[in-house]
């Protein structure tokens, strides 16, 4: 059995650097340790929450101009469109009919969401919301993935796929492996520019394919406190610091760690924290800029990872056909 990673990538908004440290930079790195990989634009997740047309169709155009300047390799990647692949629906139904609701309501997403209610349980759920851990498994079983790197957030829904998948395989016949969750954030949470997690829910995001002057005005806005330069400041629940943990060296931050000591004012701290954001991510940018003067690039390089994944997807299709019962009548 061929060692597989998978990363799905919901196209929702613009890519933030709390995106590009959690998500996208592990991923590509890890791709060497396997067999083969998978990358997908999973359009299919974003109408869940998203009903704007035109939002859904840029955010699939800037986040898969987003992987390829962070070193998406499509020669040595598999990198796709999930609604170029029909059959993932296909087999999302399939797997439906052998998932249990009682799985399903025990959903944190859906529990979430029906904790808000109080006088009608289920409103404003959506079949879309309830069911996509089914859409989701979908998603890695199709290709029957090894391991899937999330965040903590997402692992029930990992143990979610291995229960659809074991359940399926108990009534008809082996053919799914359980995948494995890589957990890539850990205890790592990148915060935003309010110190809560780095989110485009909470509006408080650093862009990661912004113009230099959009970045230094991003930082700027990083709420501190009142502490005037020459007071002594601490380091620990920092955003500026803890930024600046994840783009800097050992020797730089143990700089910066010395300057808060010597009362660092948060005009000059923030500086640095641009200095070093924007070292590392200056060649994404550059690359972001030449990939996106060529308007078809996406298009076709999308056209064609769906073309290589669609071999093995018709076959995979086929097979549970068989299984099932559904047969072509000769």
């Amino acid at each position: 059995m061929k060692k597989r990673i998978l990363t799905g990538i919901t196209t929702t908004g613009t890519p933030h650097i709390g995106n590009y440290l959690g998500a996208i930079k592990p991923a590509i790195n890890l791709a060497s340790d396997f067999d083969e990989s998978f990358y997908f634009l999973a359009d299919y997740h974003a109408i869940i929450k998203n009903s704007d047309s035109n939002a859904v169709g840029q955010s699939v155009e800037d986040i898969a101009l987003a992987w390829l300047s962070c070193g998406l390799d499509t020669n040595k990647s598999f990198f796709y469109r999930q609604s170029d692949v029909p059959e993932i629906l296909e087999l999302s139904w399939i797997l439906s009919c052998v998932t249990a609701k009682g799985l399903m309501n025990r959903s944190h997403a859906y529990k979430s969401a029906t904790s808000m209610n109080t006088d009608e349980e289920d409103k404003g759920i959506t079949m879309g919301l309830f069911s996509y851990p089914v859409l989701m498994a979908a998603d890695i079983l199709m290709f029957n993935a090894t391991h899937v790197p999330v965040g903590n957030d997402q692992i029930q829904h990992i143990e979610m796929t291995r229960d659809i998948a074991g359940r399926f395989n108990h009534i008809y016949k082996k053919t799914f492996e359980l995948p494995e969750a890589i957990i890539q954030d850990k205890n790592n949470t990148v915060p935003g520019i309010d110190g809560r997690k780095m989110s485009k829910s909470y509006k408080n995001i650093i862009p990661l394919l912004s113009s230099e002057k959009q970045l230094k005005k991003s930082i700027l806005k990083i709420v501190t406190n009142s502490l005037e330069p020459g007071d002594p400041k601490d380091t620990k629940d920092c955003t500026i610091h803890s930024l600046y943990t994840y783009f800097a060296s050992k020797d730089e931050v143990d700089e910066l760690t010395n300057a808060y000591k010597e009362g660092i004012g948060w005009g000059d701290a923030k500086n640095m924290l641009f200095d070093v954001i924007n070292r590392d991510i200056a060649p994404i940018r550059n690359k972001y800029e030449t990939l996106s003067s060529d308007k078809t690039l996406i298009n076709d390089l999308l056209s064609d990872g769906a073309s290589k994944v669609r071999i093995s997807a018709k076959e995979m299709i086929s097979n549970l056909r068989d299984s099932i019962g559904i047969k072509i009548i000769s």
